[in-house]
């Protein structure tokens, strides 16, 4: 018994790091790959390297071309994109 309260605060700050830290931090992760996985050609983004373009073509490799400027692209990886600005309806 003696040796089972002796893990009782272990356990605690565990669960305690679990929905403070680990919780929270996997939410964030699940929700980038859908914003990721929603991105489609028309979006406006801003990439974690601070640039700010449209997307022009979503390729199937994981990769984006997006125009910065006019004719200016450049191919970006999907998942380093931070933000959507703005979204574009869908083709009907």
């Amino acid at each position: 018994m003696a040796a089972f309260t002796s893990f009782v605060p272990l356990i605690l700050i565990f669960a305690i790091m679990y929905f403070l830290l680990i919780r929270p931090q996997q939410k964030k992760v699940k929700e980038h790959q859908k914003m990721v996985a929603a991105l489609r050609r028309g979006d406006q983004v801003v990439t974690q390297g601070g640039l700010i373009g449209k997307v022009v073509k979503v390729k199937d490799d994981g990769e984006l071309e997006v125009e910065l400027a006019e004719n200016v692209k450049v191919r970006v990886i999907q998942n380093t994109v931070a933000q959507v600005l703005s979204k574009t309806e869908p083709a009907k």
